[in-house]
């Protein structure tokens, strides 16, 4: 996938001053992206600075937002804004990324975890309706059974399941219909 680094400011811009920079960088011009960073760099760190407060955090972003420069270059095509806009539009977001990690609630211990067992009478509950599902599902048709099965239990597709049976998915449908139906019965008496 090409990645194409456009401007996304209004049109009416006047020539970017950069152009010919990022046009020697995008041929891997070392020297052009050394004048890049000597311009670049002092207000792309001033800005992370003002925006997150520290000085660390704002020397990674204004280095990680000249080496994406580096490695956009040759995709930038010149529009209606110009390379530096879209400097300032990369610090900000770098800069909106790590204002939402801070926001990260960090605790000294971990919440309390609730036991995954369940309740003792809700196991009880829970192993009584098994019994009178299986009690049902043997009493169901051999083929209405072993449809039912293969979807509940082994979680295969209708198509799966109509090729393990060897039958058509529409004879498939028709037979969990009926045995659908005749569980609901069974459970319901």
């Amino acid at each position: 996938m090409r990645r194409v680094v456009r401007a996304t400011a209004g049109a009416g811009v006047a020539e970017d001053p950069d152009a010919s920079l990022v046009a020697r960088m995008a041929s891997g011009d070392e020297a052009a992206f050394r004048t890049l960073v000597d311009r670049k760099l002092p207000r792309l760190h001033a800005l992370a600075q003002r925006l997150l407060g520290a000085a660390g955090e704002a020397d990674d972003v204004a280095q990680e937002a000249l080496l994406r420069a580096w490695r956009q270059a040759r995709h930038w095509q010149p529009g209606a804004a110009r390379f530096e806009t879209w400097l300032h539009r990369v610090v900000l977001n770098l800069c909106t990324d790590i204002q939402r990690k801070r926001r990260e609630v960090v605790m000294a211990e971990p919440p309390e975890r609730v036991d995954p067992a369940p309740r003792a009478d809700q196991a009880l509950q829970s192993e009584e309706t098994a019994r009178r599902v299986r009690q049902a599902l043997a009493r169901l048709p051999p083929r209405q059974r072993e449809a039912i099965a293969l979807q509940t239990y082994q979680e295969l597709s209708n198509i799966e399941i109509a090729q393990v049976l060897e039958i058509s998915v529409e004879a498939l449908e028709s037979l969990l219909s009926r045995g659908r139906r005749m569980l609901r019965d069974l459970l319901g008496e």
